[in-house]
């Protein structure tokens, strides 16, 4: 009754419009502007907020769409330009800088889950193709949940988030080599003759050497002479052709309309307007991918489902159990530690996006049925959501430990003029200059690697938390002529000036400063002398900037004056009328809004 309201009510829309229906529009945005921020919020992931919204307003839902397949062709473009633009960001020099994690980590996981996950259906009674296609599926984590989670936990940047990052890389190559393998295994073939299958191959072949080819010569020039147009929209729409004609390219010749646009992209990794390129497609590959998601969730069949809630419980329970096991093998062969290895096998035990480009593309060759493909959508989609959960029970169970602190000696009755609080490259350059004056400094840091790599450059640099009233009464700084704040967090800076000000009144303290909010908070935290770590050497940067402009060395000389002049009037200003407070000094102006003399308007 609700999908036949909801159809009136769009076809009565459309006539009113002289045939154009914005009422499905307006529904699958209002959906996703809803229900993505809320699932984000929950640390659930974009992803399911738009699965969530797309099962909410389908058939199975509220019955706003009758038909999601209608939606799902016209969104899978969206996974066309992901594929696009994962291309892009495959520059031959960099798959050979990470060629180690990457086709060795990356590759060796990827076989050992497969094999593993595809055991699952053969226990299970399911045919070798179908098995396959389901366990691989699965193999596939989710891009978008593990990048969001890596981030949040700030590991991205660590040796461990790149080996993460590396197998996702190789996860989303392996994605085209896949589409092509299920077209490869697809029913029927046992009627086609030994011809007909080189006929197939020879012209797929062809087209991928038609699309290398004028990739190669003819791509770069086009975008060439489009750039001296300077017309931004129609190099939108030469990046939009290139990827659309790659994908039809070879379709035609038989082939996945993905792997058509990742080969576009990989031939224009290399090219000078990749990055345009980039910005352009981005849009509507943003756009189009949430539709593809929300299409996944409409087409989310609960009846099917339902008569089948003990197969799904089981497939979800197998599949991430071996999957974890098999993770956490290959981790550990590749000499992992025992807590990075449990950590990626918990992180990366969900399927992913790809599995439902990898179930339609079997489902449209007619290796699994409907009903199949609502099984594994469904499995994948429980999985992604416990995604969350389990990392909570991993850090539940696996508190973090203590850093061993052997050969590390905590600060006790040291004795010097300067005390020096963090020894990152903010503190170790602070030092030098003190150092060339033979100043004596005691060193503090609350990292023990950091210490011990300070201490293979000849340091001696002692364990100690400068947030501590003890640490630093046993560090030295009632003795000490200066202190020096020079930590890597700007939330302890404040409080270890705070504290010093407060117990040593009469040492002066310079403090390490990450912008202007948090000078403005060291300043009113008592601190004698700030600076932001950046300042300065932008200023050099910019003033080098002017040499190569022409301008010569006394206008240079003035002109960085004047900047230093009006950023401490701006910053006078902000210290008592807030962080806004100055903004006619930004640009050279007065405060009465005058420029000064010589300034261009």
């Amino acid at each position: 009754m609700v999908a036949e309201a909801a159809e009136a009510v769009h076809a009565s829309q459309a006539a009113a419009h002289g045939g154009f229906n914005l009422v499905p529009v307006v529904v699958l945005l209002g959906a996703a502007v809803v229900a993505v921020p809320l699932f984000k919020k929950l640390g659930l992931g974009s992803v399911l907020g738009y699965l969530a919204a797309g099962l909410v307003i389908g058939p199975f839902g509220l019955g706003l769409f009758s038909d999601p397949q209608s939606i799902l062709h016209v969104a899978e473009l969206g996974v066309v330009m992901f594929l696009f633009v994962i291309g892009l960001e495959m520059q031959p020099s960099r798959l050979w800088a990470m060629r180690g994690e990457i086709f060795g980590l990356g590759l060796a996981q990827v076989l050992v889950c497969i094999g593993v996950l595809t055991c699952v259906g053969l226990a299970l009674g399911y045919p070798v193709a179908q098995s396959f296609v389901a366990g691989t599926g699965f193999v596939l984590t989710s891009t978008a949940i593990v990048m969001q989670m890596l981030e949040e936990r700030r590991s991205l940047a660590l040796p461990k988030g790149r080996r993460i990052v590396a197998i996702l890389l190789l996860e989303d190559l392996a994605i085209v080599p896949l589409l092509a393998l299920v077209a490869f295994l697809a029913p029927g073939g046992e009627n086609a003759t030994l011809a007909d299958r080189l006929t197939s191959i020879g012209i797929g072949l062809a087209s991928i050497a038609a699309l290398v080819i004028a990739g190669r010569y003819l791509l770069d020039p086009m975008f060439r002479i489009l750039g001296k147009a300077r017309a931004r929209e129609v190099m939108t729409a030469a990046a939009l052709f290139v990827v659309l004609g790659a994908a039809l390219a070879m379709q035609f010749g038989g082939l996945s309309m993905a792997m058509g646009a990742f080969l576009a992209g990989v031939l224009l990794s290399e090219s000078s307007f990749r990055h345009q390129l980039e910005a352009d497609v981005e849009p509507f590959r943003g756009v189009l991918l949430g539709l593809f998601f929300l299409g996944v969730g409409m087409a989310l069949d609960l009846d099917v489902i339902a008569a089948n809630w003990a197969l799904i419980a089981i497939s979800v329970v197998a599949y991430m159990v071996l999957k974890m096991i098999g993770i956490y093998a290959v981790a550990r062969l590749f000499r992992a530690s025992n807590r990075e290895a449990l950590e990626r096998a918990v992180l990366m035990a969900q399927g992913g996006e790809f599995a439902f480009v990898l179930y339609a593309a079997a489902s449209a060759v007619g290796i699994i049925d409907g009903e199949a493909n609502a099984i594994l959508t469904a499995t994948i989609i429980v999985s992604m959501a416990l995604t969350p959960l389990l990392m909570m029970a991993h850090d539940r169970l696996m508190p973090k430990v203590a850093p061993s602190m052997d050969g590390i000696d905590a600060a006790e009755n040291l004795s010097a003029s300067v005390l020096l609080i963090g020894f990152g490259r903010f503190g170790q350059i602070v030092s030098q200059p003190l150092l060339a004056r033979s100043c004596s400094i005691s060193i503090i840091e609350s990292d023990p690697d950091m210490i011990r790599d300070a201490r293979d450059f000849g340091f001696k640099v002692y364990y100690g938390d400068g947030t501590r009233l003890d640490i630093l009464h046993a560090a030295g700084a009632p003795e000490a002529r200066l202190i020096v704040v020079a930590a890597n967090d700007p939330e302890s800076i404040v409080r270890i000036v705070e504290l010093v000000k407060a117990e040593f009144p009469l040492v002066p303290v310079l403090a390490r400063a990450m912008n202007r909010e948090h000078a403005v908070a060291l300043v009113h935290a008592g601190a004698d002398w700030q600076i932001r770590e950046t300042f300065e050497s932008a200023l050099a940067l910019g003033e080098q900037a002017l040499r190569l402009m022409g301008v010569d060395e006394e206008e240079c000389a003035r002109v960085m004056e004047d900047v230093r002049r009006r950023d401490a009037a701006r910053f006078a200003e902000e210290l008592t009328g807030g962080i806004y407070a100055g903004l006619d000094f930004i640009h050279g102006n007065k405060p009465d809004g005058t420029a000064p003399p010589g300034a261009s308007s």
